[in-house]
């Protein structure tokens, strides 16, 4: 691989806390390697229509603070087909740039992937997602503040729920994965945590409701991912009152707060080394490759492994959840 001269950097997919870190790791780190930076705004949609702008030090001063990005994200549809992957080469090569840095999550790595692959293109990549199920890495940026952000509002959810004697079934973001809901249950105390990797059972739900009744054990958490295959907090809510029509249940659905708000410190952190390496590993010669964090320690994992399927959940956590609800 020849020398990388000028490099891009783009935020694809979801938003996360701590991107604007890891933009800012890459403009400087590059910039003090003498190399030059593009930024992409909106993606690979932004890539393939050519919206880039040269970056320096001061586009990224006073950002490592700020959520979102800096650079702004989208998903491309466009990008999915031959014909798109080869604008977006085009543009690069109009721009002379020949490296590329995407953050994202394990669709962009797949994107990434494809484009490199047919256009022998030198790209690395760092997880930016809060749902943190890419495998390869303990860690993704944004799930660190995610978590945080979910523990704060469920505190707050638990304080109305004991002056109230309620059940409150909270709802937080994790379509295919359950690491925010399992590692937010298990902070907050939650009574039961429902998760897209195990099937719920309703019968084991309704018995330990019942048995809390009895005991006059009347303020109850239940934490539940949003693609949970019950159907997330509303249907729960709907079927608990079904069969308990006196018990007092509220619905909470978090929603998007949990990908805004500043970075918490890991966030800013871990953001900022996986930025440094990700230029490093391009100088370096290297190539469709993820930047991880395994045993705190910077990790180079291939595309093609990152992308093989979601991180499983720790069923040690999972275990220790039940035990410390009863």
């Amino acid at each position: 691989m020849k020398p990388i001269k000028k490099l891009a950097v783009l935020t694809s997919g979801g938003d996360a806390p701590g991107m604007n870190a890891a933009i800012r790791a890459v403009v400087r780190t590059a910039i003090y390697h003498g190399l030059e930076v593009f930024g992409v705004r909106r993606g690979f949609e932004g890539l393939i229509e050519g919206d880039l702008f040269r970056m320096a030090t001061t586009d990224v001063s006073n950002i490592i603070q700020r959520g979102g990005t800096i650079l702004k994200t989208a998903r491309s549809r466009e990008f999915t087909r031959a014909e798109g992957r080869k604008k977006a080469y085009e543009q690069l090569q109009k721009h002379q740039i020949d490296g590329l840095i995407v953050i994202g999550g394990d669709g962009s790595f797949r994107g990434a992937h494809t484009f490199s692959d047919e256009f022998q293109f030198p790209s690395v990549g760092i997880p930016g997602t809060i749902d943190n199920d890419i495998s390869g890495t303990d860690y993704t940026i944004g799930f660190d503040t995610a978590v945080n952000t979910a523990v704060e509002a469920i505190d707050k959810i638990r304080d109305t729920a004991e002056a109230h004697d309620r059940l409150f079934i909270v709802e937080v973001m994790g379509r295919d994965a359950g690491y925010i809901a399992l590692n937010s249950g298990i902070a907050c105390g939650a009574e039961d945590i429902l998760v897209p990797e195990e099937i719920t059972d309703m019968n084991k739900i309704m018995q330990r409701i019942r048995f809390d009744n009895k005991r006059k054990k009347l303020v109850r958490i239940i934490v539940v991912a949003e693609g949970d295959d019950f159907g997330g907090a509303l249907a729960l809510q709907k079927k608990i009152t079904e069969q308990l029509p006196d018990v007092e249940i509220r619905a909470a659905i978090l929603g998007h707060i949990q990908r805004g708000g500043a970075p918490h410190y890991f966030d800013r952190v871990q953001a900022s080394r996986m930025g440094y390496a990700a230029v490093n590993a391009l100088r370096e010669g290297k190539s469709q490759i993820m930047i991880g964090l395994q045993n705190q320690q910077i990790t180079l994992t291939p595309f093609s492994q990152a992308i093989k399927g979601h991180c499983p959940l720790d069923p040690d956590l999972l275990e220790m959840s039940v035990v410390l609800a009863t």
